[in-house]
């Protein structure tokens, strides 16, 4: 039998393993703080420990600690993409993204994927194979690794310690002193109380509270210093979460237990293509997720043109089970917009969305396309992208934002995600 990888349980699940293997389940805690605030990479490196149990992990378990194949910087200075190895040679892509007062995870949740959207370069690769939890889990820890030992490097702005009793809901979200802050918690589930004007942004991925005086430039924004703490996780890397439901919620579960990395439900985004029986699932059993629904087309040839998989759940029953999660959970959908020139930028295209998404709690996230190796289309001008949004706001009263784009220049950026061979 192989070795039990401890990333793939939850912490009952940590306890019951214990208690099968003879001991007493008082260790689960310290157990659990050394994995995911200790955040070590070796039993040898644990404290607190008895030594039986530690010689039996030894002997009868492995930490994930998927071993960096490449890693890439971006001349942003924002970015970096690791290609992560897997225990049977796969390999997939995960990457750190720092924005003003926090640092988001992008992680993927399977190598390769079925989908199929033309624009994607996962898509494009195909589908290998389903990522279990603990192989999930493994790319936020290490995400979190990178940024203790960058901090280590520069003590300056190292990484505030996590305190293992805190409820992750009360304290999920930045410190509320700055006003960056509130516009992030207000973009990730709760609608500002501001004017349509506000609402409708050209700040990329960065939503006022009110109104500003003038606009500020992004270059003027200063991002995550050195160092700092995993604040965020979107699964929207590599493959399809909902494809993968049951390994992907059990690692959201493990992501927000209290005790470890402590992900608040405003802290973790779940984007799908539009997986209809995945998103009537999390309705019913309303987990703590905020959720985004890659759309690109508001028709249903449009979206079969783009996302092949539409054929199988057309839009009028994705847009049906858009309705049944937002009643059920009572909580917005982000459905995203990949902006491409000619294709889907136009003002009629800026009204459909408005029609097809009026009476839902909806924000709109434009994304300018992404360059691939696979897809000859470009990505629209920013005059097209401000178009949109005016008439998102203006007619439709939808907030709406354009994504920020990051780590381009190293296929990093949405839809950017592939392993080549």
């Amino acid at each position: 039998m192989p070795p039990l990888n401890l990333h793939e349980l939850t912490h009952e699940q940590l306890r019951v393993q214990l208690v099968r293997w003879g001991f007493s389940s008082v260790h689960t805690k310290v157990l659990w703080n050394q994995l995911y605030l200790g955040l070590a990479a070796s039993f040898a490196e644990m404290t607190g420990i008895p030594a039986r149990l530690q010689r039996h992990l030894e002997a009868h378990a492995t930490i994930g600690v998927p071993p960096t194949v490449r890693e890439t910087a971006s001349r942003d200075g924002f970015t970096h993409k690791y290609l992560l190895g897997l225990t049977d040679g796969r390999e997939v892509e995960t990457v750190l993204m720092r924005y003003s007062g926090r640092v988001t995870a992008c992680v993927s949740s399977q190598v390769g994927c079925a989908m199929g959207c033309v624009f994607c370069a996962t898509g494009q690769m195909g589908f290998t194979r389903h990522l279990t939890a603990g192989e999930i889990v493994s790319q936020a820890v290490h995400v979190a690794r990178a940024l203790r030992d960058s901090g280590a490097r520069n003590p300056d702005s190292a990484s505030p310690k996590l305190d293992p009793t805190r409820d992750p809901d009360a304290q999920a979200m930045p410190p509320p002193a700055s006003p960056t802050s509130h516009a992030i918690r207000d973009m990730l589930g709760k609608a500002p109380e501001a004017t349509a004007e506000s609402k409708c942004h050209l700040l990329d991925d960065i939503p006022p509270v009110a109104a500003p005086a003038k606009r500020q430039l992004l270059d003027d924004i200063p991002a995550e210093p050195v160092g700092g703490r995993l604040r965020n996780v979107v699964l929207m890397g590599m493959g399809e979460p909902l494809h993968n439901y049951d390994e992907v919620l059990r690692a959201v579960d493990i992501m927000r237990h209290p005790a470890g990395l402590s992900l608040g439900h405003e802290q973790i985004t779940l984007s799908t293509v539009g997986v209809v029986p995945g998103i009537l699932r999390l309705a019913a059993e309303k987990r703590p997720v905020h959720l985004a629904v890659s759309l690109h087309a508001a028709t249903q040839a449009g979206r079969v043109a783009l996302v092949p998989v539409a054929k199988k759940w057309p839009l009028d029953e994705l847009i049906a089970a858009c309705r049944t999660y937002s009643t059920a959970t009572g909580r917005r959908i982000f459905y995203e917009w990949t902006l491409i020139e000619g294709q889907n930028d136009s003002e009629a295209d800026a009204r459909a969305v408005g029609h097809l998404l009026k009476g839902l709690p909806a924000q709109v996230n434009l994304i300018p396309l992404n360059p691939t190796s696979g897809y000859a289309g470009a990505p629209s001008r920013s005059e097209a992208a401000k178009r949109f949004q005016r008439i998102l706001r203006d007619e439709f009263k939808l907030p709406s934002t354009v994504r920020q784009r990051r780590g381009i220049d190293i296929a990093a950026g949405c839809g950017q995600l592939a392993v080549v061979g």
